[in-house]
């Protein structure tokens, strides 16, 4: 016997706490790169991301307590809006991600064109998706009738979320590896750096919950897996910035007396030599400086070198790197 699904109640409660959480983590980036003047295109799909979470909650809210006080057309279009704003964050929150990545590379470079390229297709993806939606309930209007109404997706759909949430989730893994497998860090380096983006698996699972819960007939289940997608979806969007902004004030507590090599990512305070976050730091008197930048210089290879932004590598024995490609 199936268990019985989370009351209204429970979801409103989740639906409430992890969008506060994400709005929260959002807003924490969105200050951080706006303090340092680093707002790019990832920070606009973050924030059109925790928007559409805003909306979504709202939706959610006025579909799941107290519907009976609105006509059968406003139920309708809630549930609409319920569906489509869940595709928005997720994907938004993917783009967001993926143009984290793209900004560390070098203008021209064919990885980066492979990267927006790749940018291009999730929203094709995400149109793809948008209108399945629209098909799929149109065809079998009948659920329109209900007293609280909600379309069956079925097996289509779900297969769908499957194939674009692991494809897209396996991009979003495998392109930090491509771009820094040639870095010169030491294996407990390139883990931290690697497991921020790594976080995207952790969508992965939630999503293969959601659609299994869509194959299997929906329901409330359905609509609690949904809401814990979307906001752990955005909430992993943040994490590259926001573990920066840790591991940055820890560089800054243990900069004075300890020359401990830490990863951040991030933008740069000037105030200080200590690196940004997720970037490599090494002090010391005579160091070369690598760094990879932000958009605005280029150079040879698919990462950037310049003195001023996202990731940076100093070599605390003042040697000239030889394989930096």
């Amino acid at each position: 016997m199936s268990s019985p699904g989370p009351t209204l109640f429970q979801i409103e409660v989740v639906g409430i706490a992890l969008t506060s959480v994400a709005v929260i983590v959002t807003s924490f980036r969105l200050c951080i790169r706006a303090r340092h003047k680093r707002l790019w295109i990832d920070d606009a799909w973050a924030a059109i991301g925790m928007i559409f979470n805003f909306m979504l909650l709202v939706a959610d809210c006025l579909y799941l307590q107290d519907y009976q006080r609105y006509p059968q057309g406003t139920r309708v279009a809630l549930y609409y809006m319920i569906a489509q704003f869940f595709y928005a964050v997720v994907w938004s929150s993917r783009l967001s991600i993926l143009f984290t990545i793209v900004r560390l590379t070098v203008p021209g470079t064919t990885f980066r064109r492979v990267l927006i390229s790749t940018a291009i297709t999730f929203g094709i993806v995400w149109a793809i998706l948008f209108s399945q939606v629209w098909w799929v309930c149109e065809s079998e209007p009948s659920w329109k009738t209900q007293p609280h109404p909600q379309c069956d997706l079925g097996r289509g759909v779900a297969i769908a979320q499957v194939i674009t949430d692991v494809l897209g989730d396996f991009v979003l893994i495998l392109a930090p590896f491509s771009l820094l497998y040639k870095v010169r860090l030491s294996t407990g380096q390139k883990v931290r750096v690697l497991a921020v983006f790594s976080a995207s698996a952790i969508t992965t699972i939630v999503s293969l919950t959601h659609a299994y819960y869509i194959f299997s007939g929906g329901g409330t289940k359905e609509v609690m897996a949904a809401i814990v997608e979307a906001s752990m979806s955005l909430i992993v969007a943040n994490l590259s910035v926001v573990v920066a902004f840790i591991f940055h004030l820890k560089a800054e507590e243990d900069s004075p007396s300890t020359p401990t090599p830490i990863i951040t990512f991030g933008s740069l305070p000037s105030r200080k030599r200590v690196r940004d976050p997720l970037a490599t730091t090494f002090t010391g008197a005579e160091s070369t400086q690598i760094v990879l930048e932000d958009l605005s210089k280029s150079g040879s290879g698919s990462l950037k070198t310049g003195d001023d932004d996202e990731i940076s590598f100093n070599n605390r024995e003042g040697k000239q790197p030889n394989e930096w490609c």
